[in-house]
């Protein structure tokens, strides 16, 4: 069965940096896409970063030059590191992974930005 399970999250103070994860299983990780969505309250799901199975990666304007996602095929995780974080990072994060239109997704982890 296949399985995305998320950790890393928390709360964290402004500024700081955050770094989430992601473990794949029941399925072949390194052929897939991943990338990293998060959801604030009250707002719709958004994409922050994905990362192909050629390590090419994307990142949203909103975390753009502060952030990094990676991959390790041989550990079937996912990362995603985030620096100089604030407020309006605080949302539910949801690793992702799809290939040729099967797509998988975690239940989410929280992270909350507050001092």
């Amino acid at each position: 069965q296949a399985q995305l399970v998320e950790s890393g999250g928390g709360l964290v103070q402004p500024g700081e940096s955050l770094r989430l994860s992601c473990v794949a299983s029941g399925f072949t990780a390194s052929t897939y896409a991943m990338g990293w969505y998060r959801q604030a309250p009250g707002k719709e799901r958004e994409l922050v970063a994905t990362i192909s199975s050629q390590y090419r990666t994307y990142y949203a304007d909103s975390v753009k030059g502060r952030s990094t996602i990676s991959r390790d095929n041989g550990k079937n995780t996912l990362y995603f590191q985030m620096s100089s974080v604030n407020p309006e990072d605080t949302a539910v994060y949801y690793c992702n992974a799809e290939w040729l239109g099967r797509e998988y997704w975690g239940r989410g982890t929280q992270v909350t930005v507050s001092s």
